[in-house]
């Protein structure tokens, strides 16, 4: 069994900074509103053309609708009890899809569909039904297709889920957080272990062959006891996966995070512990460490991927399939073709709006330039492969920004490098966010008050 590491709590202090999660590069923030729709469609056909029989596309498709505020959250999502809002959520992503579809000119090759949020699984299984069939219809699937989604343990039925292994689902997400009733009261999440254990067995029966649970470290009022407890009763039920994510708090963006009394929420030091006691945990029972909080079972694809060093990373978190190009559909959904990206308006009133008028509800995006591709690659491969190497072409600015970087992080113990490349060490594992940064050349030029746009790394 592979030992858990002891961590200097100087180190902690020292890069508990303000950091991306690197889902993207450049991230986010950086983006501008640049991105017009004609631009985007432009950029969208090409590389559509260059991938889609090649390598397939993925879709996602963002649900953002849940009858409950969970505080903690920092999703886009539209809180009502409402159901009819399906319906005219329904016909919007069927008016965009067809709007792609337009432009492709060609059957599009599907390998790759996810369903998030919000609560996918707000949605009745009918209408989920009738949502992946507008996507299918018309469409060829690539060999390697893998379609997943996010469910709530509280509301996903196993009519849900035999509809939706019906159409090639073969992975579920549940968002589970944490078993502790006083951490789940605070944060407004109640579910008893009960509902996640029929959820989980119910998905299994139907035959999904990959669960993941959704947990979080670093919620007010947790404490070492209670995430014990927590992993206790999460692996008493086996997930195939596992991500443990630090909980991000930007109460400037998430307004339902004021909500807390901040005195609630652990320290960097106590919140690194209950990150070492989950995965002390894990490692125990047979979980493989992927990184950047993410666990796997040894013989799940995830892990398999890791090993095979075809991991990637996207918006979703860590994935066994890179098609090249994602399209996003819905509100504030994320679009990547490699080179740019392109997000959806953020409300559903913008939203509704360009869509029914016949256009796309692109609010804003990025063209990636030879440089952002590069380094955009080198963070790829430090959150994928723990490893990287550097290109004669980019030996100023890695001069320049990132080997003074590298060089203090090595007098730390969190990586090897030299001017060939660099690689994490064992500690620096923990601090995959902090090494990538040094790879963030748009947030290395920036001030230190724009970097307050993001949650701190620990």
């Amino acid at each position: 069994m592979k030992e858990c590491a002891t961590i200097n709590p100087i180190l902690v202090r020292k890069y508990n900074k303000p950091i991306p999660r690197y889902t993207s590069y450049p991230t986010v923030p950086f983006w501008n509103e640049d991105m017009n729709a004609q631009r985007w469609q432009d950029i969208f056909v090409k590389r559509f053309h260059e991938q889609n029989h090649t390598n397939g596309i993925s879709i996602y498709i963002h649900l953002p609708f849940c009858e409950s505020l969970c505080t903690y959250c920092g999703c886009n999502k539209k809180i009502t009890t409402n159901h009819k809002v399906e319906e005219d959520y329904l016909m919007a992503i069927e008016k965009e899809w067809k709007g792609y579809r337009k432009l492709m000119k060609q059957t599009p090759v599907i390998r790759e569909i996810h369903l998030g949020g919000g609560t996918p699984t707000f949605f009745s299984p009918k209408n989920l039904q009738k949502l992946v069939q507008v996507i299918l219809t018309g469409s060829l699937l690539h060999p390697q297709q893998e379609f997943s989604i996010e469910g709530h343990p509280n509301n996903t039925s196993i009519t849900h889920l035999r509809m939706l292994y019906s159409l090639g689902f073969k992975r579920i997400s549940y968002g589970v957080q944490d078993m502790d009733p006083n951490v789940q009261r605070i944060i407004n999440r109640i579910q008893p272990f009960e509902n996640v254990k029929v959820a989980t067995e119910n998905a299994r029966n139907a035959g999904f062959t990959s669960v993941n649970f959704d947990l979080i470290y670093g919620l007010p009022l947790q404490t070492l006891e209670s995430i014990g407890r927590t992993f206790d009763k999460v692996l008493e039920l086996k997930p195939d996966r596992i991500a443990f994510y630090s909980y991000a708090h930007v109460p400037w963006t998430s307004k339902g995070q004021r909500l807390f009394n901040e005195n609630d929420l652990p320290g960097a030091d106590e919140k690194i512990q209950l990150y070492l006691k989950g995965q002390q945990l894990l490692l125990e029972k047979g979980y493989m460490d992927i990184g950047m909080d993410h666990f796997a079972l040894p013989n799940d694809a995830l892990y398999i991927a890791k090993e095979e060093e075809r991991l990637h990373r996207n918006f979703m978190g860590y994935t066994t399939q890179n098609t090249g190009l994602l399209l996003g559909l819905g509100v504030s959904s994320i679009s990547d073709a490699g080179y740019a990206f392109a997000q959806n308006s953020k409300t559903l009133h913008n939203y509704y709006a360009a869509i029914n008028a016949g256009g796309f509800a692109i609010q804003r995006g990025y063209e990636l330039s030879a440089e952002d591709v590069s380094f955009r690659q080198y963070i790829l491969d430090m959150s994928c492969k723990g490893k990287t190497f550097f290109h004669q072409r980019d030996m100023m600015l890695l001069r320049q920004y990132v080997f003074p970087e590298l060089e203090k992080m090595a007098n730390d113990g969190l990586v090897q490098w030299d001017e060939a490349g660099v690689s994490l060490t064992d500690t620096g594992h923990y601090f995959i966010r902090n090494v990538c940064a040094a790879f963030d050349i748009k947030m290395r030029k920036q001030s230190e008050a724009q970097q307050q746009l993001f949650s701190n790394a620990i």
